[in-house]
């Protein structure tokens, strides 16, 4: 048997699945609570849990911020995020904060059992948008400076020196209208729309 918390402010919500997990055999859902102090309240009677899904928006204390403090209660137990937030910056805390899954909160209540059934046997489960999430968050980023060809860096120095067009084509032995295809080059991969922000961009360092 696997017992099962549930922290979750919407009414409507929480008592669907409550009552959606405690109709399966196998799973106990031992705690339905609207907030973090109403879980570890109700936590003084429940021994031992073994999942523990929560949702970040809580009344007080967000979800990511009780997890070390459910997982001081209960060590082994298994947290997983169910929220509406998608955003790379709260997925990667609530993994660091000690969380071995995030699920949407439209995840279907079939793969919500199955996560469990996955996350019982030691396994992490996340929704596809979320692991996509991830992986773009730990990918390796490219620098602007790898964007950009050589020639390209050559026409940023001469703007930095102030250079006009014509200038930077004589220097650079192109075309006044290659020097334009560059600039508008230029633009389109460091995502600005001015000489003075390109400018502005290596004088900071990063290019």
């Amino acid at each position: 048997m696997t017992n099962i918390a549930l922290i979750e402010d919407d009414e409507v919500v929480r008592n669907y699945l409550a009552a959606f997990l405690q109709r399966q055999e196998d799973l106990n859902c031992r705690i339905s609570a609207a907030s973090l102090q109403d879980f570890f309240a109700q936590a003084e009677n429940v021994a031992k849990l073994d999942v523990v899904l929560t949702d970040i928006g809580l009344p007080g204390k967000s979800g990511i911020e009780g997890i070390p403090e459910i997982k001081r209660r209960y060590p082994d137990v298994s947290v997983v995020i169910l929220s509406v937030y998608i955003d790379s910056d709260r997925i990667f805390k609530a993994l660091c904060a000690g969380a071995v899954g995030y699920l949407q909160k439209d995840t279907a209540m079939e793969e919500i059992l199955e996560c469990i059934q996955v996350i019982s046997k030691g396994g992490a489960v996340m929704s596809p948008i979320i692991a996509r999430r991830v992986v773009d968050y730990f990918a390796p980023k490219r620098s602007f400076s790898e964007l950009l060809t050589a020639k390209e860096q050559q026409v940023i120095a001469a703007m930095v020196d102030g250079l006009s067009y014509k200038m930077i084509g004589v220097r650079l032995g192109i075309g006044i209208e290659t020097v334009r295809q560059h600039i508008k080059n230029i633009y389109r991969k460091l995502q600005v729309n001015s000489k003075a922000e390109v400018i502005v961009k290596s004088l900071k360092g990063e290019l």
